[in-house]
Order: structure tokens, then C-alpha cells, then sequence
């Protein structure tokens, strides 16, 4: 048995795979491997572990002549037409719940360094602009007794609105579903998204990609926050209509923005770096080296388990 990795991961999940008699091979550029390539080497695998950044669509899936699981390394998997991998046959994994506290952390770090203007702080120290202490200088916002929205209330949203309890702030939510024990635990209450748009000094976003959250905050609900809210983003870029955003940042209609994704990524609008009130991240969410060689076994361990026991540990079709 064969397994294709389109890069180099963390850890050693190679280790693990031979160990159970299934040959490796990993791509070894740093590049994203091109469509041509991809297609050459997954002709004749029995398993794929790939990445956000790899594309796996009809046209690749019908060059997988022998593949029986395709194991995405990351909690969502719109890069591949899940629909069209189960009519050929093939599982399709991916790794949830691993990434949930990392990628929580980094949503609250974004939300307290817009918050306090950590970054822009940080470039006017370096390009030697502190010249004395001023009452005025890199004023920010508090976060206790404010309103934190949180939009998508999934394991990521929640874990994020515990960590910001913890600064004595409300928390309100918008979700298909109620969530009954958020509510209990955290005192959270439910609300529609336009209520939480309007009423939220710090909004994070939490929701999957898919046909029904393309654009969920557009130009008519982002118009509708606070002119001091901050909203941060790690979820997907395609999630906000980032043109909307740029214009309400150009004009200080809000106080500031936290990205790790972005609507047409890994390219990146010209106009967000132009911008003195945003900071942008690049897509860091789960990078830690904990969590990211955890995905990498887990990746590993789904492969593994359908070509061992017809069996995947976390399927998505």
C-alpha cells in the first residue's frame, strides 16, 4: 500500500505509516504542488494526505485509479468535492477538535491586539517615533463590560467566548442552532445575526465555508457595527466581503480588524496593507507545533484505519 503527501508536515507521521507497512512518499518543495504533478503521483496510491492549499477536484479525483481515502490535514475540507469522492468511493477525512483551543487562542490574541493597538504600537517603536510618554498616545479599548459576538458557536466559537469571559465581558451568539449548555455555562445568549452585528463591541467569526456563508457579512450587515467594534476573522476568508470591509476600515466606520484569511487567498487585496488599523496574519490559526503535528497523526491515523479496517476515525462522506 502507497500514500502521497502533498508536503512536508510536522512530526514524523511518515514514521507511523510505515511502521504499518504502507510505503510514504512526500513532496518536497515548500511550493503548493501544481495540479499536473499531483495528478502524476496519485495515479496509482491507495491514500492521499493533502492540504487546504491542494485543490482535489473531478479532474484529480478521476486520476485516483486505486485511492480509497483522501485524509485533508485540517478541520474543513471545501477544497475537495466531497460528493464526487463518495460516488467514486473514496473516504475523505479530516482532523477536527485538535485544533480547537490553538485556533481559539489566536482569535483572542487578534481581539487584544486590536484591541490595544499591539501592532501598530510595535512599528512605532521600530521606526523610532516614541519620543516621550502622552495621555494620548496608542489609545485602545477595554474589554471588560463590553459584548462579544460570536458568530458560529461550534467547538472553536465557544472555547473562544470562555477565554473571553474571563474579562468580565457579555457574550451573545448567532448559529443555526440554539446551543443550550453554551448558553448555561457561559451565561450566552442567542440573537439574530443583525441584532449581534449592531449590538457587538467585538465580533470573531467561527463559521464553516459553504454555499450558505459565502459572503454572510456583506455590506449591509457590516455596515451595522458600532463605529469602536472590532471584528476578527479566523474561520475562512470567503466568509466576509472583504471590499466592504476596506471601505468601512478606510473610513474609521469601525475601530479596527484581526485577519488570518482572506477572501481570494493565499493573494492578498492590495488596499488591507495600505491600512493602519487591521493586522494581518498569514492563515496561523492552528500553527503551533503541538497541534499541527497532532493534525499530521491524526491525517495519518484516518489513512491507516480505512486501509486497515475499511474504516475511516473521522469521515466527511
Amino acid at each position: 500500500m502507497k500514500v502521497f503527501i502533498t508536503q512536508k508536515l510536522p512530526g514524523n507521521c511518515e514514521s507511523l505509516l510505515m511502521k504499518k507497512g504502507i510505503v510514504t512518499e512526500t513532496y518536497k518543495s515548500d511550493d503548493i504542488i501544481s495540479k499536473s504533478y499531483l495528478i502524476k503521483k496519485i495515479k496509482n496510491v491507495d491514500a492521499l494526505i493533502c492540504l487546504l492549499t491542494n485543490k482535489i477536484d473531478k479532474e484529480v479525483i478521476d486520476n485516483m485509479s486505486s485511492c480509497k481515502v483522501i485524509s485533508n490535514v485540517a478541520v474543513g475540507f471545501n477544497n475537495i468535492d466531497i460528493e464526487y469522492a463518495k460516488l467514486k468511493k473514496i473516504v475523505v477525512t479530516n482532523t477536527p477538535g485538535i485544533l480547537t483551543d490553538t485556533t481559539a487562542d489566536l482569535a483572542v490574541s487578534l481581539i487584544l491586539a486590536c484591541a490595544r493597538r499591539i501592532a501598530e504600537s510595535d512599528q512605532f517603536m521600530r521606526a523610532r517615533k516614541f519620543k516621550k510618554w502622552m495621555p494620548q498616545l496608542m489609545l485602545g479599548l477595554d474589554l471588560k463590560g463590553k459584548t462579544v459576538g460570536i458568530i458560529g458557536a461550534g467547538r472553536i466559537g465557544q472555547e473562544v467566548a470562555a477565554r473571553l469571559k474571563s474579562f468580565k465581558t457579555k457574550i451573545i451568539y448567532s448559529s443555526i442552532t440554539r446551543k443550550l449548555d453554551f448558553e448555561k455555562n457561559l451565561g450566552s445568549i442567542k440573537v439574530s445575526l443583525n441584532y449581534l452585528m449592531r449590538n457587538s463591541d467585538y465580533i470573531t467569526v467561527h463559521v464553516p465555508f459553504n454555499k450558505s456563508t459565502f459572503h454572510l457579512l456583506n455590506k449591509q450587515n457590516l455596515t451595522l457595527m458600532k463605529k469602536d467594534a472590532v471584528i476578527v476573522n479566523t474561520s475562512r476568508g470567503e466568509v466576509i466581503e472583504e471590499t466592504a470591509l476596506i471601505e468601512l476600515l478606510k473610513n474609521k466606520k469601525i475601530f479596527a480588524a484581526g485577519l488570518d484569511v482572506y477572501e481570494n487567498e493565499p493573494n492578498i487585496n492590495p488596499e488591507l496593507l495600505k491600512l493602519k488599523n487591521i493586522i494581518l496574519l498569514p492563515h496561523i490559526g492552528s500553527a503551533t507545533i503541538e497541534t499541527r503535528s497532532k493534525m499530521s497523526f491524526l491525517a495519518a491515523k484516518n489513512v491507516i484505519s480505512v486501509l486497515k479496517n475499511g474504516k475511516a476515525i473521522n469521515p466527511v462522506n
